[in-house]
């Protein structure tokens, strides 16, 4: 198989479903954002500080792959056979802040992205899963969208806050403050 069709040469493509877009449309807008935001999780995933988290980082890449699927796909194409995501999943996220966060002081001030080059990549792939987040959510005001999915990416955005802390405190990096000027 090649890799290249032509079958979007003139800014045309097909959702999951058979339905032909332009590729300015909003649907493929979102699930580009998720294409982006996995790849910065597979950034994240190739951190040293990261190497005992690769597999939750892996799941989550496969999970962001499920939603790349549900937001590929055409309303009402229920007979589409697509991967599933599931509440457990968000759970899991949950249980992993819960957890590091034992670990962590606590949040008196808003962090300043940066410290280590390794934790502004995570916050890179946090602020880009809030982007997606609200694409998905403007998409939701037009089309059906998944519960699951807004829910996801909320707690993923929320997740790689936390993971940005515990990688500044693994790495034994001081987390910058922000110190308003009043």
């Amino acid at each position: 198989m090649k890799i290249y069709t032509k079958t979007g040469d003139q800014g045309i493509t097909s959702l999951l479903g058979g339905t032909r877009v332009p590729k300015s449309d909003l649907r493929i807008d979102v699930y580009g954002t998720v294409d982006e935001l996995n790849s910065y999780i597979g950034l994240l995933r190739d951190q040293e500080v990261n190497k005992d988290r690769s597999e939750l980082l892996k799941e989550i890449q496969d999970r962001l792959f499920t939603i790349g699927a549900d937001l590929a796909t055409v309303p009402g194409k229920d007979k589409v056979k697509k991967p599933d995501l599931l509440s457990e999943d968000i759970e899991l996220l949950e249980r992993e802040m819960d957890q590091m966060e034992l670990k962590l002081p606590p949040l008196t001030a808003f962090i300043l992205p940066g410290g280590h080059t390794a934790v502004s990549f995570c916050h890179l792939a946090r602020t880009v899963c809030r982007r997606t987040e609200r694409i998905t959510v403007e998409l939701a005001s037009f089309e059906p969208v998944s519960e699951l999915v807004i829910q996801y990416l909320n707690r993923l955005s929320d997740f790689l806050f936390v993971l940005g802390r515990m990688m500044a405190l693994e790495l034994d990096v001081e987390e910058v403050t922000w110190k308003p000027r009043i």
